[in-house]
């Protein structure tokens, strides 16, 4: 185990650094600066501020320093945030991203499990039917068109719940539903189809002629397996609610990390870009290493499949 993880965080450490090359040279590679939208900026203030910041220097040296910053998770000062360090931004503006990603895969993984092992239950069936249109609905409906959905029908006509902003839990389920609808439907397929595989396996048929309830084999029995291939999705799941929160956050509203990522990119913030960059790419890296790490938890049979091919 111990190896395990030492391999793995080679392969995140690696992959880190790619990432921070390309983004660095992405950066550098954009038309315009940090500074070049400031109308009143005189020429001279510019080149004052472009040294301020280091700007100037070589770009292999901005490179080098911005590495050994970045190792230290000092990510420098805003450019057009006076005063503020990025690393104080992130901490302000994250936990509003976390508390709305965590409700949106727990709604994903909720109903997507429930209506998959519903649909398999019923094959061929009306709640089958009605499951797979609300995956394709859901699957084919982009986030920020359902989250506009979501506001039309449940803020301005039925005025159930806020409309925007983020003040209590009201204010967090038009998003977290908007951000959890198109995983939602791909796990309610995958479950669907997972566990109709299940259902059909030899050992499934042994526990029915034992005369164990449907409840028993279904839950103890078929849940168990069925659900292996949504563990390995949660990897790619956390990845598309990071993703997905950029454009909702700006939707409703909400003060999260995803919203100061699409303002940095406007306002060519470059350390605010890097550092929340490098941020989400390290949650995304750490995240699936534990949906491996639980994966094999689950599944036995990784395990015995490892000792095998080590000794």
């Amino acid at each position: 185990m111990a190896r395990y993880l030492l391999k793995r965080i080679g392969y995140i450490l690696v992959s880190l650094l790619f990432i921070i090359t390309i983004t660095f040279g992405l950066m550098k590679l954009a038309p315009g600066g940090p500074f070049t939208s400031e109308r009143k900026t005189s020429p001279a203030i510019e080149r004052q501020m472009q040294e301020a910041y280091g700007l100037n220097d070589p770009i292999h040296e901005q490179y080098f320093n911005y590495l050994i910053s970045a190792a230290k998770f000092d990510f420098g000062p805003s450019f057009k945030y006076e005063g503020q360090e990025v690393t104080d931004i992130i901490k302000r503006s994250f936990p509003y991203s976390l508390l709305l990603g965590l409700e949106a895969i727990f709604i994903a993984l909720a109903f997507g499990v429930l209506f998959g092992t519903i649909a398999a239950i019923r094959h061929n069936k009306a709640s089958d039917y009605t499951v797979m249109v609300i995956a394709i609905l859901g699957i084919s409906v982009p986030s920020f068109v359902m989250a506009t959905i979501l506001q039309f029908i449940f803020s301005m006509k039925l005025s159930l719940l806020p409309i925007a902003r983020f003040e209590s839990f009201a204010h967090t389920i038009l998003p977290a539903f908007a951000l959890a609808t198109t995983p939602l439907a791909f796990i309610a397929r995958l479950m669907r189809s997972s566990m109709l595989e299940v259902l059909n396996a030899d050992y499934i048929k042994t526990a029915k002629s034992k005369g164990l309830s449907e409840r028993v084999v279904i839950y103890k029995h078929g849940l168990r397996n069925a659900i292996l291939p949504v563990v390995s999705y949660l990897g790619p799941l956390v990845a598309g609610i990071l993703t997905g929160s950029f454009i909702i956050e700006k939707i409703f509203g909400i003060p999260g990390l995803g919203r100061e990522f699409v303002e940095s990119v406007t306002n060519r913030d470059y350390t605010v870009i890097m550092g929340t960059t490098v941020f989400f790419s390290v949650l995304l890296l750490i995240s699936i290493l534990v949906v491996d790490l639980i994966y094999g938890w689950i599944d036995p049979r990784i395990k015995l499949a490892n000792k095998g091919a080590n000794s």
